[in-house]
């Protein structure tokens, strides 16, 4: 009868739903298990591998899937070179992870008051930030910044490939604590060298390139005023320019940093670095040195307005390699003078580092590991002739030096040679990580620009600046 069941016949039926509810099972489990092993096999390259004998419906799934599908990860540093150049390659880590890339630029002086306050606050704006050079140590100290090693020695996250160890030494020495844990990798480099534009006018009155700061003065005096050309140009970060002269002249920053940070700032020694400094700005500059930008002083080199520009490499070679230079044909590049006691180029790096409390390290990680990859580090130094990276590998590269050797100037040999030299020598730039030097840094300028415009004579400006940085010290909390 139609719509009664025969109790009898039910047996059939019962193996035939069990059959396909097993059925069913076995395909829910392997699909767990494609998911679970998706992320591992995108990054081993292994699309193709098969799992669980599925091997036909997995490598679709697995080879159109991205690991961060749907991340926004957001970055913030000061602006750079590196990064406007960076930002033309971040759609291909886009659509490699499936994250969208928020990187935020600002002004040196805003980035580090910015990302100072969210950092020392506590917030998690960001996922990944530029560890900068005078904030480093404040920032590790106060245990701010995730332990990078934590990533690198995880294969799970970071391939043997990618080299920790190839970062220069001297460049990644900001970004360790005392224990040598790492807080950051180095994706600049400032080696201080010395640009010279016009060897012609050099040479026309036999003059060769300098080598102490005796003959430095006597270039710059020889040179300023022929053809309209002055002898020298500096910038308004008096704090980074000052500093090579008074080490030159045996003085320093601070006592013996980062240990004893008591202020040397009216020393002899410091006094006399200060005064020639200041003496190159108000005799062999431009009408207003005092208060140029790095942009107009490389401008100034760029044209052959002035002839002597001592400044980090990055901002020094564009006399060579630039489209924009006038002066190719007649410049030089060199070590920076030495001075009567020491002969310390100064030297400092950036960093790229993952806030403790940021939303999504793993995430952060992997822009960190791509943007700093030897792979990518070789590309942009071929594509576009980027040089301050900080990969050792890609500084020998024969990619490297075809591109920064000019005029038979090995750049690149002569920029590894000054980023090296504070690890293999004392850690003379240890005065510029010590976590109160910022507070030291307005101090200096002031001292510098009220010498260099003849307000002051060099000893009564920096016995004021050292009475200055002694309060500032203390009401920070610094025992002296």
């Amino acid at each position: 009868m139609k719509g009664n069941l025969n109790i009898k016949n039910t047996r059939p039926i019962r193996l035939l739903l069990e059959s396909r509810e097993k059925f069913m099972s076995t395909i829910t489990r392997a699909s767990r298990q494609i998911n679970l092993s998706r992320r591992t096999l995108l990054r081993t390259g292994a699309a193709g591998v098969a799992v669980g004998g599925l091997s036909s419906l997995a490598a679709p799934a697995i080879a159109q899937s991205k690991p961060f599908d749907g991340v926004t990860l957001r970055g913030a540093s000061f602006q750079h070179t590196f990064f406007t150049i960076l930002k033309d390659y971040i759609p291909e880590f886009e659509e490699q992870t499936g994250m969208t890339v928020d990187l935020q630029l600002s002004a040196f002086p805003v980035y580090n008051q910015q990302a100072d306050l969210e950092l020392s606050s506590g917030g998690d704006a960001y996922d990944f930030v530029n560890v900068t050079f005078i904030l480093a140590a404040r920032w590790v100290a106060a245990n701010l910044l995730a332990n990078l090693d934590e990533f690198t020695s995880d294969p799970n996250k970071t391939p043997d490939s990618w080299m920790p160890e190839d970062f220069v030494e001297g460049a990644q020495v900001p970004y360790l604590d005392e224990n040598g844990n790492t807080f950051g990798f180095a994706w600049e480099g400032g080696a201080m060298v010395m640009g010279l534009s016009r060897m012609d006018l050099m040479e026309k009155k036999g003059l060769a390139i300098p080598t102490t700061f005796e003959e430095m003065e006597a270039v710059c005096r020889e040179i300023h005023g022929t053809e309209n050309v002055t002898g020298f140009v500096g910038h308004n970060i008096h704090h980074w320019g000052v500093p090579p002269y008074m080490h030159g002249f045996g003085g320093n920053v601070f006592a013996d940093p980062p240990g004893d940070i008591t202020p040397m700032l009216n020393a002899p020694e410091t006094v006399s670095g200060v005064a020639f400094y200041a003496n190159l700005l108000r005799n062999y500059g431009p009408q207003g040195v005092i208060t140029y930008t790095e942009d107009q002083a490389r401008q100034a080199m760029l044209t052959g307005r002035s002839n002597m520009f001592v400044h980090a490499s990055g901002w020094v070679t564009p006399i060579l390699l630039s489209n924009d230079s006038q002066v190719k044909e007649t410049a030089a590049v060199a070590r920076m003078p030495a001075g009567p006691v020491n002969d310390f180029p100064a030297s400092n790096s950036q960093g790229l580092g993952i806030p403790k409390n940021a939303r999504n390290k793993d995430a952060a990680w992997e822009f960190i590991k791509w943007a700093l990859s030897p792979e990518l580090s070789l590309r942009i130094v071929e594509e576009t002739g980027h040089s301050s990276l900080c990969r050792r590998s890609v500084i020998n590269s024969d990619v490297y030096r075809a591109t920064n050797v000019v005029n038979g100037q090995d750049i690149g040999a002569l920029y590894m040679e000054v980023l090296e030299q504070p690890a293999k020598t004392e850690n003379y730039m240890a005065y510029r990580t010590v976590k109160e030097f910022p507070l030291m840094a307005d101090i200096l300028n002031k001292a510098v620009e009220q010498v260099a415009s003849g307000q002051l004579e060099a000893q009564a400006a920096m016995d004021a600046a050292q009475e200055q940085a002694i309060s500032s010290l203390r009401r920070a909390g610094v025992d002296l």
